[in-house]
């Protein structure tokens, strides 16, 4: 039992830190029935919760399904302060009412992916904002200067002569101090995290307890196969986008990247995984497979109804045909220039680069391709469509 757990636990992992404290958590836990504390904290940045947030949710949730408790952290006190892990320069801190509007929509999202009712949510103000200032010396007086400048991103920006503000080296502090507040086990985070997390095993010693285990999970890459999945790259897909886009995107992504994302979103075993692989080595089209994957992860957020319906929009989509759905738009202005009209109807970014859409041949009005950038539509209402996925049915005035 506790080899499973292990094996679980590194699943798709980067790394696990002390694993043999690791183990030793894992026996005392069996042997005990006390359940681990296990602890993932998330600064609310943003709103919107993209799959690549949920490589560490999907394995807080299979050591959930283990018995162990976990907790899910809503920083809103360190998202004041900003995460500098990976930045090369200051990071505006959020307002309070930014960080507040996003907070009320994060758990909402992640509980898609944890079950609820064993789910612990705490908010690290709680013991952060009682700390105050002689509490906040006193937690600086644990940590070095020296052992701070360890961190890549800040010796990267000393030695560039780039600034580094003194509230930065807080937020280590803060979030490793969060740790001692919930006596956790094990914390989870991404790759970035690892210096944080390292802060709070140190903490937890100088405040007594017994240290942490960290586990890193890798940064998932986006639908680009490249760059890591962020919203400002373009390449996510969002827990609460809808299903047909959802389905859409995941198979859009290539075939090799298909297996990372199999490892890390999937609830699949890994013995089930590698039978796949198998079958697509044997000759069956890796497709089948990429469908499998689309309709596993638009399931979990959107049910197995909803998967079904844009599983079959995405074969009317590759016959040809329209989507049942597609976005109503009102223009103005007949008659209008095709180019202006893409850019209005959010098409095209611009009409420069609506014009090189049309002249790739991937514009297509009512079914018709459009080669002439000079036409102009007269009123009336038309379904457009750019490429395999942008449709719009437009009504012009």
């Amino acid at each position: 039992m506790v080899q499973d757990a292990l094996a679980i636990s590194l699943r798709g992992a980067h790394e696990l830190l002390p694993q043999a404290d690791w183990l030793a958590k894992l026996q005392r836990a069996e042997q005990s029935g006390q359940p681990l504390r296990i602890k993932l904290g998330l600064d609310p940045t943003a709103p919107d919760i993209h799959i690549g947030h949920t490589v560490v949710l999907n394995k807080m949730r299979q050591l959930q399904d283990l018995g162990h408790q976990v907790i899910f952290l809503i920083g809103d006190f360190t998202s004041l302060i900003g995460d500098p892990s990976g930045r090369n320069a200051t990071r505006p801190p959020l307002t309070a009412e930014q960080i507040r509007a996003n907070a009320e929509t994060y758990f909402a999202q992640a509980k898609l992916v944890l079950d609820e009712s064993k789910t612990e949510v705490r908010y690290n103000s709680e013991w952060s904002d009682p700390l105050g200032a002689r509490g906040m010396i006193e937690l600086a007086a644990k940590y070095t200067v020296a052992r701070m400048m360890e961190r890549d991103d800040f010796h990267k920006r000393f030695k560039a002569g780039q600034s580094i503000s003194v509230h930065e080296f807080l937020y280590p502090l803060m979030q490793g101090y969060d740790s001692v507040a919930l006596k956790s086990d094990l914390e989870l985070g991404g790759t970035d995290q690892k210096f944080n997390l390292l802060v709070g095993r140190h903490l937890q010693q100088e405040y007594g307890q017994e240290p942490q285990c960290i586990l890193t999970m890798p940064l998932l890459e986006g639908l680009d196969g490249v760059e890591k999945m962020s919203k400002s790259k373009g390449n996510t897909i969002g827990i609460s986008e809808p299903a047909n886009s959802m389905f859409a995107k995941v198979l859009s992504i290539s075939d090799e990247l298909m297996w990372r994302w199999y490892t890390l979103l999937s609830f699949k075993s890994l013995a089930d995984i590698e039978a796949l692989k198998a079958e697509v080595a044997g000759g069956r089209n890796p497709k089948d497979a990429k469908v499998l994957l689309a309709r596993e992860i638009t399931t979990r957020f959107h049910g197995a109804g909803a998967a079904d319906a844009a599983e079959q929009d995405f074969a009317n989509r590759s016959k040809g045909g329209v989507p049942d759905e597609i976005p109503e738009v009102q223009l103005s202005g007949a008659p209008l220039g095709i180019g202006l009209l893409l850019k209005q109807a959010g098409l095209a970014p611009s009409t420069s680069e609506a014009n090189r859409l049309i002249e790739g041949g991937g514009v297509r009005v009512d079914s018709s391709g459009v080669s002439d950038k000079g036409l102009k539509l007269a009123a009336g209402t038309y379904v457009v469509q750019v490429g395999k996925r942008k449709f719009a049915r437009v009504t012009l005035a």
